[in-house]
């Protein structure tokens, strides 16, 4: 049975989500995002991607800021939803439209809930050296990330595998599993079970202070820290250059044995002492350039056995 569906979300995160959505014949009766923002150097207002995978699918798309006009609830309830399906949308759902739909407001969160309920889920399961993730289709309440989940799918976390690399293949994950679960719902056959209590942790957002790389750490702390923020916003240290001090983001590692004073250049290949152990870094970007590979950086830029970066 074809449910009528309001989509919200708001990065290319979601998009699957959506596709899969209008891919099984479900009705959207419209999506909501997060307004077109100012990008780029020129900063024109742009879409975010699950608006313009809406354009093109040819649904009516809204945005409004949050929900605090009884005029947007009102709108959105004369849909007269089924069911509202929300993915990384990035606005806070007041009761009043959660209370809409009669089979609720359900979520694909990117994690094993209740594990790292919140907002970064992808890097704080890398960060924290988790070697299992996945996604749940959780019916939402008025708690963060609390509501009762009715599927889950797990996923391995592999030791070199970066947030980016992991965001990817959860869209896909979930996507699908929203896929069956919505199978579910429109048979009436999908149960929800509360979370359990023990468990709990939270995926707090990424600050500037969480990205700096601190050397103290073990090699394999380091190793996670990186990874979990490749490519965004990157994981930083700071270097000397011409100029003075500058940063440098990090965004691919390996463990590599060695032992000296932390963040000490054992070599000139960028061989970095850890508290424990070294990395070598082997994809990292200088302020105002582009991504490379360690090999092309030191080619126009020497970093000498003995630099200590900070």
């Amino acid at each position: 049975m074809a449910l009528r569906v309001v989509f919200m979300g708001t990065p290319d995160f979601s998009v699957p989500t959506l596709a899969e959505i209008v891919g099984q014949g479900h009705e959207v009766t419209a999506v909501y995002s997060r307004a077109p923002a100012p990008a780029g150097r020129g900063m024109e207002l742009r879409k975010s991607p699950v608006h313009v995978a809406a354009e093109r699918f040819g649904i009516d798309v809204r945005t409004p800021k949050n929900f605090r006009d009884p005029a947007d609830v009102e709108a959105l309830a004369a849909l007269a939803p089924d069911l509202i399906v929300v993915v990384a949308y990035g606005v806070i759902l007041p009761q009043s439209v959660l209370d809409i739909p009669p089979l609720g407001c359900v979520n694909v969160h990117a994690s094993v809930l209740p594990r790292w309920r919140g907002a970064a889920p992808i890097q704080r399961a890398i960060m924290a050296g988790d070697d299992e993730t996945g996604v749940a289709i959780m019916k939402m309440e008025a708690g963060l990330d609390t509501g009762p989940v009715g599927l889950v799918e797990k996923i391995a976390i592999t030791p070199n595998m970066t947030a980016g690399e992991l965001h990817d293949r959860l869209a896909r994950v979930g996507a699908d599993a929203l896929g069956r679960a919505l199978a579910a719902l429109s048979r009436g056959t999908l149960a929800f079970t509360p979370q359990p209590e023990e468990g709990v942790t939270y995926a707090k957002k990424i600050t500037n202070d969480d990205a700096r790389i601190d050397w103290t750490q073990s090699a394999q702390a380091v190793h996670d820290h990186v990874r979990g923020l490749s490519p965004f916003p990157g994981a930083f240290c700071m270097i000397d250059g011409a100029k003075g001090p500058e940063r440098m983001k990090v965004l691919r590692t390996e463990r590599v044995d060695g032992q000296g004073v932390p963040g000490k250049a054992l070599d000139d290949r960028l061989l970095i002492a850890c508290g424990d152990d070294a990395v070598r870094l082997l994809e990292v970007q200088r302020a105002g350039s582009k991504p490379m590979k360690a090999d092309d950086l030191l080619r126009g830029f020497a970093i000498a056995k003995g630099t200590v970066l900070s």
